[in-house]
């Protein structure tokens, strides 16, 4: 089913892995802390009965599951329906890649998966997925995705984790003015008096490090000496 572009709803993500340990304890809690509705599963009849019942916008396909593989479902899918496929392999070599490409898949992704990369490929796909033929190009940094995603004035895509995306929400919608920290601060915790303040400038050094890294271009934000933030026109 293709994204619905006036849907606010989160990314509904069919994830099948079988490895009970990276699906539950690593993949499912780190794309739903990425703002994703996942639903989990090990094989290939549990993809089919979900998506007999609910409609998703990507699924997320080991390449190793056991009975059908993730080749072979991701031909069965492309056949159908217009669905988005993500591959993830413990195979690097080129020709697996291809392969999958080949068969149908719109990205193939190596492990050890990398929890941000991921989140940036699903952003992208759904973006690609419910494009208008007319190309539109960003004139300034701005949130998109129901705000879990960062896009560069040049267009680059950087996936926001919550507490990201928490601390941007608020500069955004303050933009040109200062946010004191403790405005911040509140919205990353339930107890102000119990969080260290240093844990708001790490945050923010590493999602200034993330942008520059993911897009080329430095985030236009700005610190207050002992104050708080802008986020510069």
């Amino acid at each position: 089913m293709p994204v619905d572009a006036t849907s606010h709803r989160p990314l509904r993500i069919a994830l099948v892995e079988d490895d009970d340990a990276l699906r539950d304890r690593v993949l499912v809690p780190g794309l739903r802390d990425y703002g994703f509705d996942v639903h989990a599963m090990r094989d290939a009849a549990a993809l089919d009965a979900l998506m007999a019942e609910t409609p998703v916008d990507i699924v997320v396909l080991d390449v190793g599951l056991p009975g059908e593989d993730g080749f072979a479902v991701t031909q069965r899918l492309r056949a159908v329906s217009g669905v988005g496929v993500v591959l993830l392999t413990g195979r690097g070599e080129v020709a697996d890649r291809i392969r999958g490409l080949s068969e149908g898949a719109d990205a193939y992704l190596a492990k050890p998966v990398v929890l941000g990369e991921l989140a940036a490929t699903l952003h992208s796909l759904a973006r690609r997925l419910r494009a208008s033929p007319t190309l539109t190009v960003a004139a300034d940094w701005r949130l998109d995705s129901d705000d879990w995603c960062l896009r560069s004035p040049k267009g680059a895509s950087i996936a926001l984790s919550r507490p990201e995306r928490d601390v941007l929400r608020q500069l955004f919608a303050t933009r040109g003015h200062q946010v004191p920290r403790e405005t911040l601060i509140a919205d990353l915790t339930d107890n102000a008096f119990d969080f260290d303040p240093h844990r708001l400038e790490m945050l923010i050094h590493r999602l200034r490090t993330k942008v520059l890294d993911g897009s080329g271009e430095r985030l236009p934000l700005r610190a207050v000496r002992g104050a708080g933030y802008v986020m510069l026109p």
